[in-house]
């Protein structure tokens, strides 16, 4: 049976992760410090002979070194996320997201484990303006957060190269869906948008609402870390890729999706109006992903644009807040 080490594997998309290859048969290591993931996410699984909870931090070397025993495969979610976060605390940043990162580059390199594919992000395309977003075509990091998740990528393509391990990663393009935290200074926008129409107040979209973004399902990004994990191609280790729809979305229209589907269940929504706010410090224009890389070498396609992912994660959260 093969093990894998999901590390932030009590966050949003490490405990996705884990409900998801549990039902597949796989034994499933969580290391977390319960930072910014939540136990009630991992208490579906405490009783599943299959599965272990080491709660202990990745600045931790021999935390790292004990996670890592008898692992096949790595998949390394833990990370402290946020540009804000990051603008307000690069050091904090640094010391988990680069620090963490390589002692989780060491000991599964001391491990021999089998691959290692770690969570990047679409912040590394910087101030680039071309679309779609390729991966080859990066510009100017735009926050200290940006910069850490660049220089994961560095690190595993040294690591590859100079101790011969097999790293993938994956730039995740704003990522939602269930087990989101809509509450916190950093809750990400879909998640706090819908807290605030159900609760029937006004969301507040950063500038004029034009700025889009490619919003991934969280079911899109799963099936990728499965194909990363397993492929059998050659050519597809050792590099990175955009796990995204390759399609985009304006705020504006984010609004206009929220409030149709949560109208379903409350009509009152449907009349509650968006206020705006100044632009915030680090974000990016648009985002828009090119997916071709990953159709041609993992045979990705993604099972949920934005309005499928919206009307699901919907329904989990109207269940899940209410």
């Amino acid at each position: 049976m093969q093990k894998i080490l999901i590390t932030g594997g009590a966050g949003f998309i490490g405990s996705n992760l884990t409900e998801y290859f549990l039902n597949k048969g796989y034994q499933v290591v969580c290391l977390d410090n319960f930072v910014t993931g939540y136990r009630h996410n991992v208490e579906p699984f405490l009783q599943n002979p299959n599965y272990q909870l080491i709660e202990g931090d990745i600045c931790d070397l021999e935390m790292c070194r004990k996670a890592v025993e008898n692992i096949d495969y790595v998949l390394h979610q833990a990370a402290l996320g946020s540009v804000p976060r990051s603008i307000k605390d690069p050091i904090k940043s640094n010391e988990i997201n680069i620090s963490g990162f390589l002692n989780m580059l060491v000991a599964a390199r001391d491990a021999n484990i089998k691959r290692f594919v770690y969570a990047a992000s679409s912040s590394t395309y910087g101030d680039s303006v071309s679309l779609p977003k390729v991966e080859n075509v990066i510009g100017r990091p735009l926050s200290p957060y940006a910069i850490t998740k660049y220089v994961n990528e560095l690190y595993a393509d040294v690591f590859a190269k100079t101790y011969g391990m097999e790293c993938v990663g994956l730039r995740y393009f704003n990522v939602f869906g269930r087990r989101q935290d809509s509450n916190g200074t950093y809750a990400a926008v879909i998640p706090l948008f819908i807290k605030q129409l159900m609760n029937h107040e006004s969301p507040k979209i950063n500038g004029t609402g034009d700025y889009s973004r490619d919003f991934t399902y969280i079911d899109n990004v799963i099936r990728m870390n499965e194909l990363a994990m397993f492929t059998d191609n050659p050519d597809a280790v050792n590099t990175v890729y955009n796990t995204a729809v390759g399609d985009c979305t304006t705020l504006n229209d984010l609004i206009v999706y929220l409030k149709k589907y949560l109208s379903e269940f409350d009509e009152k929504i449907a009349d509650i109006e968006a206020v705006h706010g100044p632009n915030r410090i680090g974000d990016i224009p648009h985002s828009l992903a090119s997916v071709e890389k990953a159709e041609k070498l993992l045979g990705y396609q993604p099972s949920h644009t934005i309005e499928k992912g919206l009307k699901e994660a919907i329904s989990w959260y109207w269940e899940n807040l209410k």
